[in-house]
């Protein structure tokens, strides 16, 4: 079924032509209408005597490929994923726990207990699909609005509002912001806040894999619409191209880059269209359904293993602000995020989807919401707690061996906080 997905969308129209006008490489069938080809080093196409400037009108738009509908039906019983039972409630109990982590962290924020936070509203979809088809070998370059992912592999809430705190059991020790997460046990790349300097480091990462003997792993990378308009990201697609990499460039195309709409973004087919102009294996999945993105990632996997670099593109909706210092509200309609909070809700998709196979049930589904919210509400007042680091971590592992400079600025840092303790809040810290 996975090569199935592959091949019609190789065989669909849209990327067919888009592959005659765009592609750099030789495809025998742009000559098969006879014609002379040229020979240039640059591009192996054929003569023609008329001539044609060519747009993002040239060609039928790339597809958006899906499994279930609105209401959570199969539209192609072919196309539904073989997956168990417990794998399916655990994606949708991922999903659910992250609801109402969103929920409880952004109400925290605005009541000052946190100084930042982002919520994932309407993307949880691609969250769960992508995280159950990969391996957990996998390694994982995030941006900052795939925290399914990071549940989905093992994560705990714990972790995560540990680190939204910055107290003392934050994996970054409070030197992060909030909502940058990361973990090296289960390789998931600590998050960076700049738009997409992940996009390159996880190509290097793909191509350290490929020079491994017997690699069975490959790298994701996950970015937004708005990365994909930074130069890094175009330097990313060509290396990934040019060296075959393992790896997965997952773009959640979710409609704006803050308050940037796509339309104000590019002019062309979405980020997809990037992809068969520069030899990389594309598809476009409708990110509101988990089982589509479940579907394209486990497809795409096979693909980056053997060292063909895959671009996804998950249409999807930002339902929420960017994040607590934005006001979506001020560049777009309210009814345009309730029709997708209705019409388009991948939780409530997965749930009805889950009901149909006898899976679940509302009495089920009012359980989980609750055990879900009391997770989140316990764990932040137990972070709330506990101590924030020993102000020494502010200037430890950078060097293996710590230099003279600073190991004065330390001592005279000591002095400052004996001399004037009574000023600072020590007693909020690790001591020694």
């Amino acid at each position: 079924m996975a090569l199935r997905i592959v091949v019609s969308f190789v065989k669909s129209n849209a990327l067919r032509q888009a592959a005659r006008l765009l592609s750099t490489h030789t495809r025998p069938e742009i000559f098969q209408n006879g014609g002379s080809a040229s020979d240039f080093p640059g591009a192996r196409a054929p003569y023609v005597t008329e001539m044609k400037f060519l747009n993002e009108n040239s060609y039928d738009p790339i597809p958006i490929y899906r499994v279930m509908d609105n209401n959570g039906e199969i539209i192609d019983g072919t196309q539904e994923p073989n997956i168990d039972k417990d794998t399916l409630l655990g994606m949708y109990k991922t999903m659910i726990q992250l609801s109402q982590m969103d929920k409880i962290l952004y109400e925290s924020q605005r009541q000052g207990r946190v100084s930042f936070y982002m919520t994932n509203y309407g993307e949880e979809g691609i969250h769960v699909g992508s995280a159950a088809a990969l391996s957990p070998r996998d390694l994982v370059f995030a941006q900052y609005r795939e925290v399914g992912v990071l549940l989905h592999r093992g994560m705990t809430v714990t972790e995560l509002i540990n680190q939204c705190y910055g107290n003392c059991e934050d994996p970054g020790k409070g030197r992060q912001m909030p909502v940058h997460y990361g973990s090296k046990q289960r390789n998931i790349v600590t998050i960076s806040s700049p738009l997409a300097t992940q996009m390159p480091q996880a190509v290097g990462a793909a191509y350290a894999l490929k020079r491994l003997p017997n690699n069975d792993r490959c790298v994701i990378c996950y970015f937004g619409d708005g990365a994909a308009s930074e130069g890094d990201a175009h330097a990313a697609f060509n290396f990934a191209a040019t060296l075959d990499c393992p790896v997965i460039m997952f773009c959640r195309n979710n409609g704006y880059a803050i308050s940037t709409p796509t339309s104000e973004q590019y002019r062309g087919d979405g980020i997809a269209a990037r992809g068969p102009s520069l030899g990389i294996s594309t598809v476009r999945v409708d990110g509101t359904d988990a089982l589509a993105v479940y579907n394209a990632v486990t497809s795409a996997r096979r693909l980056a293993i053997a060292n063909r670099p895959v671009l996804i593109e998950a249409m999807s909706y930002r339902v929420g602000h960017h994040s607590t210092s934005d006001d979506s509200s001020a560049y777009r309609p309210l009814e345009e995020i309730q029709k997708w909070t209705k019409e388009e809700n991948p939780i409530q998709k997965m749930r009805l989807y889950l009901e149909r196979k006898g899976y679940w049930d509302a009495e089920a589904d009012k359980q989980c919401v609750k055990e879900s919210r009391e997770t989140v509400v316990r764990t932040m007042q137990e972070a709330e707690k506990k101590k924030r680091p020993h102000w020494k971590e502010m200037m430890e592992d950078v060097y293996y061996d710590m230099p003279q400079r600073l190991q004065k600025q330390v001592r005279q840092m000591e002095k400052h906080l004996e001399k004037y303790q009574q000023h600072y809040p020590l007693n909020q810290y690790q001591n020694d």
